[in-house]
């Protein structure tokens, strides 16, 4: 019969498009879940509302340096974004102290442009937020860095050491980076 072919057809057509309704659903139930169970550092930040930490920056490595103030500005934000004021410092020793400089030697500079430049970025960004910068002078004598090279968004220190030690006697929390 045409009649009950038709009607048949017609009844699996149906069944198909609810199918595909059913795996939309299931699909967007199963996406609304995970947001529900939404990635966050609430347990840790309790309670929190200023966080007070000091960064201790040791790199020997330019891209290390930049991925690492990558980090540091998403920490940064990130501590925002969940409702604490970062009243945040950091601070510079070490080798460390050349990657931040704006004076760099030509082939150092061409072998990394892409690095140096990203962490000339990311320590503009970062004053722009309020992070406080230093930069060890004992470092720059050490390894040759002109003091009137490093940006101006940064302080120069007389010694890291003795501002970590003075930071964390104010309260910051140490978050040694090396």
């Amino acid at each position: 019969d045409v009649c009950s072919s038709d009607l048949i057809y017609k009844e699996l057509a149906v069944r198909n498009y609810l199918k595909k309704i059913m795996v939309v659903f299931v699909f967007i139930l199963g996406f609304t879940n995970i947001n529900a169970n939404e990635i966050n550092d609430k347990v840790a930040l309790n309670g929190i509302k200023e966080a007070k930490s000091v960064f201790l920056i040791d790199f020997t490595d330019v891209k290390k340096t930049a991925f690492y103030l990558k980090i540091i500005e998403g920490t940064h934000k990130g501590l925002a974004s969940q409702g604490v004021k970062s009243n945040m410092v950091l601070v510079f020793i070490g080798p460390t102290v050349k990657f931040v400089s704006t004076k760099q030697d030509e082939a150092f500079e061409m072998e990394n442009e892409k690095d140096l430049t990203s962490i000339q970025e990311s320590i503009k960004s970062l004053a722009s937020q309020g992070v406080r910068m230093e930069v060890c002078a004992i470092a720059t004598k050490v390894f040759n860095v002109d003091n009137n090279s490093i940006p101006k968004e940064m302080s120069l220190i007389a010694d890291g050491f003795i501002s970590l030690i003075g930071w964390q006697t104010q309260g910051h929390k140490l978050v040694p980076i090396f």
